[in-house]
Protein backbone atom coordinates (compact mmCIF):
# COMPACT_ATOMS: atom_id res chain seq x y z
CA UNK A 1 0.00 0.00 0.00
CA UNK A 2 2.90 2.32 1.09
CA UNK A 3 4.41 1.78 -2.37
CA UNK A 4 1.04 2.14 -4.19
CA UNK A 5 0.90 5.87 -2.35
CA UNK A 6 4.56 6.56 -3.24
CA UNK A 7 4.01 5.81 -7.23
CA UNK A 8 0.80 7.85 -6.78
CA UNK A 9 2.90 10.94 -5.51
CA UNK A 10 5.34 10.59 -7.50
CA UNK A 11 3.21 10.46 -10.78
CA UNK A 12 1.37 13.78 -9.85
CA UNK A 13 4.82 15.48 -9.31
CA UNK A 14 5.86 14.54 -12.59
CA UNK A 15 2.41 15.38 -14.26
CA UNK A 16 2.23 18.52 -12.97
CA UNK A 17 5.68 19.63 -13.52
CA UNK A 18 5.29 18.90 -16.91
CA UNK A 19 1.99 20.18 -16.93
CA UNK A 20 3.33 23.92 -16.13
CA UNK A 21 6.23 23.59 -18.11
CA UNK A 22 4.06 23.04 -21.04
CA UNK A 23 2.05 25.86 -20.11
CA UNK A 24 4.39 28.55 -19.65
CA UNK A 25 5.73 28.44 -23.25
CA UNK A 26 2.26 28.97 -24.59
CA UNK A 27 1.41 32.04 -22.80
CA UNK A 28 5.12 33.95 -24.20
CA UNK A 29 4.91 31.97 -27.42
CA UNK A 30 0.94 33.22 -28.30
CA UNK A 31 1.31 36.54 -27.01
CA UNK A 32 0.45 39.68 -28.93
CA UNK A 33 4.24 40.86 -29.48
CA UNK A 34 5.77 37.60 -30.30
CA UNK A 35 2.65 36.63 -32.92
CA UNK A 36 3.11 40.06 -34.62
CA UNK A 37 7.43 39.22 -34.70
CA UNK A 38 6.55 35.89 -36.16
CA UNK A 39 4.80 36.80 -38.62
CA UNK A 40 7.38 40.06 -39.82
CA UNK A 41 10.26 37.22 -39.34
CA UNK A 42 7.95 35.06 -41.52
CA UNK A 43 7.79 37.58 -44.04
CA UNK A 44 10.98 39.16 -44.41
CA UNK A 45 13.74 36.50 -43.10
CA UNK A 46 11.43 33.65 -44.71
CA UNK A 47 11.98 32.23 -40.36
CA UNK A 48 8.48 30.28 -41.46
CA UNK A 49 8.40 27.54 -38.93
CA UNK A 50 6.27 28.79 -36.17
CA UNK A 51 3.99 30.90 -38.98
CA UNK A 52 1.34 28.33 -39.48
CA UNK A 53 1.04 27.26 -35.45
CA UNK A 54 -0.52 31.42 -34.99
CA UNK A 55 -2.70 31.31 -38.21
CA UNK A 56 -6.09 31.00 -36.95
CA UNK A 57 -7.95 28.08 -38.90
CA UNK A 58 -10.70 30.20 -41.16
CA UNK A 59 -7.47 33.32 -41.33
CA UNK A 60 -8.14 34.66 -44.84
CA UNK A 61 -5.08 36.04 -46.82
CA UNK A 62 -5.89 38.83 -48.95
CA UNK A 63 -3.82 41.07 -51.52
CA UNK A 64 -4.44 44.23 -53.71
CA UNK A 65 -3.34 44.47 -57.36
CA UNK A 66 -4.56 47.75 -59.22
CA UNK A 67 -8.07 46.73 -59.10
CA UNK A 68 -8.27 43.29 -58.32
CA UNK A 69 -8.09 41.33 -54.84
CA UNK A 70 -7.01 37.67 -54.87
CA UNK A 71 -8.05 36.15 -51.78
CA UNK A 72 -5.83 32.90 -50.02
CA UNK A 73 -6.91 30.51 -47.35
CA UNK A 74 -4.74 28.85 -44.69
CA UNK A 75 -3.94 25.87 -46.59
CA UNK A 76 -3.07 28.06 -49.51
CA UNK A 77 -0.71 30.14 -47.19
CA UNK A 78 1.15 27.41 -45.24
CA UNK A 79 1.56 25.68 -48.51
CA UNK A 80 2.90 29.20 -50.19
CA UNK A 81 5.10 29.18 -46.74
CA UNK A 82 7.73 26.67 -48.31
CA UNK A 83 8.62 28.47 -51.25
CA UNK A 84 9.80 31.67 -48.93
CA UNK A 85 11.84 29.43 -46.09
CA UNK A 86 15.11 31.19 -45.82
CA UNK A 87 15.06 33.71 -48.41
CA UNK A 88 15.48 37.12 -47.02
CA UNK A 89 13.59 39.54 -48.50
CA UNK A 90 15.59 43.35 -48.93
CA UNK A 91 13.55 45.62 -47.57
CA UNK A 92 13.14 47.95 -44.08
CA UNK A 93 10.63 46.73 -42.20
CA UNK A 94 8.28 48.51 -39.67
CA UNK A 95 5.05 48.06 -37.83
CA UNK A 96 2.05 49.81 -36.23
CA UNK A 97 -0.16 48.79 -33.63
CA UNK A 98 -3.32 50.96 -34.81
CA UNK A 99 -5.67 49.43 -32.70
CA UNK A 100 -5.47 46.90 -29.78
CA UNK A 101 -7.41 45.49 -26.49
CA UNK A 102 -7.58 42.50 -24.76
CA UNK A 103 -9.44 40.72 -27.53
CA UNK A 104 -7.96 42.08 -30.76
CA UNK A 105 -5.28 43.94 -32.46
CA UNK A 106 -5.01 45.45 -35.83
CA UNK A 107 -1.17 45.80 -36.73
CA UNK A 108 0.49 47.83 -40.10
CA UNK A 109 2.79 46.22 -41.47
CA UNK A 110 5.12 48.32 -43.87
CA UNK A 111 7.99 46.34 -46.42
CA UNK A 112 9.69 49.59 -47.68
CA UNK A 113 11.69 47.93 -51.12
CA UNK A 114 13.70 50.35 -53.29
CA UNK A 115 10.95 51.01 -55.73
CA UNK A 116 7.53 50.42 -53.88
CA UNK A 117 6.05 49.63 -50.51
CA UNK A 118 4.26 46.65 -48.92
CA UNK A 119 1.85 47.48 -46.58
CA UNK A 120 0.43 44.60 -44.69
CA UNK A 121 -2.77 45.07 -42.15
CA UNK A 122 -2.86 42.26 -40.27
CA UNK A 123 -5.60 41.40 -37.83
CA UNK A 124 -5.53 39.14 -34.52
CA UNK A 125 -7.93 37.91 -32.32
CA UNK A 126 -6.99 36.60 -28.26
CA UNK A 127 -8.63 32.69 -28.47
CA UNK A 128 -8.64 30.38 -25.79
CA UNK A 129 -5.09 29.56 -27.54
CA UNK A 130 -3.67 32.66 -27.33
CA UNK A 131 -3.02 35.77 -29.99
CA UNK A 132 -3.75 34.20 -33.55
CA UNK A 133 -3.42 36.20 -37.14
CA UNK A 134 -7.23 35.75 -38.42
CA UNK A 135 -7.06 38.37 -41.49
CA UNK A 136 -3.89 39.88 -43.75
CA UNK A 137 -5.10 42.24 -46.14
CA UNK A 138 -1.45 43.32 -48.77
CA UNK A 139 -1.58 46.39 -50.62
CA UNK A 140 1.46 48.05 -53.13
CA UNK A 141 2.23 51.81 -52.60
Amino acid sequence: MKTLQTLTAAFLIVFSMSAFAAGEPNSKRFNMNYAVQTYIDAMTKGDVKELPALLDANVKFSCTRANTVTTHSKSQIVKSLKSIQDIKQNCETSYKVLEYNKAQALVKVSMKYQDFIKVNYVTMENSADGWKITNVTSTFN
